[in-house]
């Protein structure tokens, strides 16, 4: 079952197309991260997704189903800083919230235990740090027991603990059976915390799948030598390879993991007349392959 389809989304503020043609499908159990830079079009999707904005063309569907306000009330969401007033307490807060939501109420002691405020459920939320802000906001979003989440930059502005306490709350939050759709531009925190993603920049999507296959690890060979054009040249012959790149003046073959042949490699320039002044492996990591992917 997909929680989400989205289908040739686009959307114009004027001559400014945030959207181009955005489609993807978000299976039910994942942690779906919508990656990408500011301005990128991520916080322009999530509103439209929950009726917040108008698509300027394109469909979407919820659970399989045309979207309807009945199935945006099955989603938690935490699309903005939530308005809660500083001199009352957690609880206060929550209730209100769930009556503003018209339920939930009765999962406040549950929703406080999962986000671990449960202690300081009586103090006033301007004594709290930011990451306790945010967590009650995630708090907000559970009452009702949503099997749905949507978050927009859940960690942002939030300090090294505050985030770590974020991201473990996703994880717990998602081992329960909840799918979560989270916008992020922070690479890292797609890479620890999400299985699927979606990458975006300046609305064009470039990238969709599980993490695995999107960030799919490579061997990446990097080789030198006194006349770099004819080496080019000959390796443009070379079998097997993905591409070739000039980056920091080497040359770049990218293979498929484990496939790279370094004596192969140095054998077969040797043998075209090339002799190599520099020959080394690495491996492409999740930075790399974002990049690639971005550039």
């Amino acid at each position: 079952m997909a929680i989400l389809t989205v289908e040739n989304i686009s959307k114009n503020y004027g001559k400014i197309q945030a959207l181009k043609a955005v489609s993807f499908s978000v299976p039910k159990g994942c942690v779906y991260g919508i990656l990408g830079p500011n301005g990128s079009g991520k916080t322009t999707l999530l509103g439209i997704i929950m009726n917040v904005l108008k698509a300027t063309s394109g469909t979407y569907k919820l659970f399989d189903e045309v979207a309807t306000d009945a199935h945006r009330k099955k989603i938690g969401t935490l699309l903005e800083t939530p308005n809660f007033y500083h001199y009352l307490s957690a609880v206060r807060n929550l209730k209100i919230s769930a009556a503003i939501k018209e339920h939930g109420e009765e999962d406040i002691e549950n929703v406080l235990n999962t986000v671990d405020l449960y202690k300081r459920k009586d103090s006033p939320f301007s004594t709290f740090s930011l990451g306790m802000k945010q967590r009650l906001a995630i708090g907000a979003a559970l009452l009702g027991n949503p099997d749905v989440l949507v978050f927009d930059e859940p960690t942002n502005g939030l300090d090294p603990v505050g985030i770590a306490e974020i991201r473990i709350l996703i994880k717990e939050l998602s081992a329960k059976g909840k799918t979560i759709i989270m916008a992020s531009h922070l690479l890292d925190e797609v890479e620890k915390v999400c299985t699927h993603v979606a990458i975006l920049k300046q609305g064009s999507l470039l990238a969709s799948g599980t993490v695995k296959d999107v960030f799919q690890e490579s061997d990446i060979v990097q080789l030198a030598a006194a006349d770099k054009e004819k080496l080019r040249c000959i390796l443009a012959e070379l079998n097997n390879f993905l591409r070739l790149d000039e980056v920091g003046g080497n040359l770049e073959l990218s293979y498929e993991s484990g496939t790279a042949n370094l004596e192969e490699i140095n054998r077969y320039c040797f043998d075209k007349g090339i002799v190599l002044s520099h020959l080394q492996i690495k491996k492409s990591n999740f930075e790399s392959k974002f990049l690639e992917l971005t550039n």
